[in-house]
């Protein structure tokens, strides 16, 4: 292992085989950074997109978590143990997040894991986690496969669920008087699309619509934009829609908003906060106003404990703008930390369990309200934000908890 990297000899080696294989001539260059870690850091752990269609997303979350640990590192680090994140990226593919996962849990002996990207890869991460006995903290998705009696012994959440999303949207949606049969679906097709619809489709069961099967429901595939079918259906809908639930990724809401508007004009576009605010709205472009989208972080910009930390810790850094996702990132290692300092002796992997269970308040110094993990309780915070593009940013529509 070369210290002070994530880049093993082997691996260098296996890729310029796969590339004398594929008859490709590549020129790789390997930028080392000139830190060395200690035997005695901590070391945790994330496999997330840091390539391919949502690299925006696990390139933020990753952003988030080492602005926090470079404060901490360099105030000294946790009773003189500095922490060590190291980051694998998987492409948003399932199977490369869980080859990921046992290499850091087996190869890298990270201690936990923060901030992986993504349903359908958590869907082979979480039993990974759960297995091994390890902290798998703040996932970037809403998911129920990590909540409630599915969390197991390991699984940890900052953020709400896809249902309390949903929860939000549809009710915005019915009282701005739309009819639930108005209502359409485009989603991913995986474990993503599922969990955002069915949250959907029981909010709907909720307010006594009976019969949310009838209504408009198209896919993509993941990793594409390939929308054109999802496009038709709803054009050859019999009952136009008026409002669209979108549980898809910021490219492929990108594409699709910006088709369907060239076709129908007064259609409520709704994402969830997955999809990614700010690269919805750089991809969108002028075709962004009037879109909807959740967040569970409050505005950036707000004066509360917590986005001041946050926005001082993006101007000591070399990146200086940040957005949503890195501030979902950023309070998930704060956590992480209030957890690690409340432990008194040997810090590993059990004895990081032990205290995020027992750890009797939660980020008080945040000036958000989050919930302690005690009495079984996995997750930190129930808060949902709606916001709407107006005049080119987001603006708030409602709280909803």
């Amino acid at each position: 292992m070369l210290k002070g990297t994530n880049i093993t000899m082997a691996f260098i080696i296996k890729m310029l085989l796969r590339s004398l294989k594929n008859g490709l001539l590549v020129t790789i260059l390997f930028v080392f950074s000139p830190a060395i870690y200690a035997e005695n850091d901590i070391r945790v752990g994330m496999t997330g997109a840091l390539s391919g269609s949502n690299a925006k997303l696990g390139q933020q979350m990753k952003l988030g978590l080492e602005l926090a640990f470079s404060e901490i590192n360099t105030a000294g680090g946790v009773n003189g143990q500095h922490i060590k994140l190291i980051t694998l990226d998987d492409a948003y593919r399932p199977l490369e997040a869980a080859k990921n996962m046992r290499q850091l849990i087996d190869e890298e002996k990270v201690l936990a894991i923060l901030g992986n990207t993504g349903t359908p890869t958590a869907v082979l991460t979480v039993p990974i986690a759960k297995n091994n006995k390890i902290l798998m903290l703040g996932a970037y998705t809403g998911a129920d496969i990590l909540r409630g009696a599915n969390a197991g012994c390991c699984i940890y959440n900052y953020r709400a669920s896809y249902k309390q999303e949903m929860d939000v949207i549809i009710d915005h949606i019915l009282d701005a008087g739309i009819e639930p049969e108005r209502i359409a679906f485009f989603t991913q097709d995986d474990a993503f699309g599922v969990a955002g619809y069915g949250s959907a489709v029981a909010k709907l069961k909720e307010t006594g619509f009976d019969a949310p099967q009838k209504l408009i429901h198209s896919s993509y595939r993941r990793n594409t934009i390939n929308v054109e079918r999802a496009i038709a259906d709803m054009l050859m809908a019999h009952v136009e829609p008026k409002a669209i639930v979108m549980v898809s990724s910021y490219q492929a809401s990108s594409e699709f908003i910006k088709l369907l508007k060239q076709e129908i004009t007064g259609i409520r576009f709704y994402n969830i906060s997955f999809t990614g605010s700010d690269p919805l709205l750089d991809s969108l472009g002028a075709d962004a106003e009037g879109v909807y989208i959740t967040e569970v972080v409050p505005n950036i910009n707000e004066h509360i404990a917590i986005t001041k930390s946050y926005r001082d810790a993006l101007e000591n850094s070399v990146i200086k703008s940040g957005n949503v996702v890195s501030f979902e990132g950023y309070i998930i290692a704060r956590i992480f930390i209030e957890v690690l300092e409340s432990i008194s002796g040997d810090i590993d992997k059990q004895a990081i369990l032990l205290a995020i269970s027992e750890l009797e308040s939660l980020a008080l110094k945040t000036g958000l309200n989050l919930r302690p993990f005690l009495g079984g309780n996995r997750q930190a915070s129930d808060a949902v934000w709606l916001n709407r593009v107006e005049r080119g940013v987001f603006e708030k529509q409602e709280v909803g908890k």
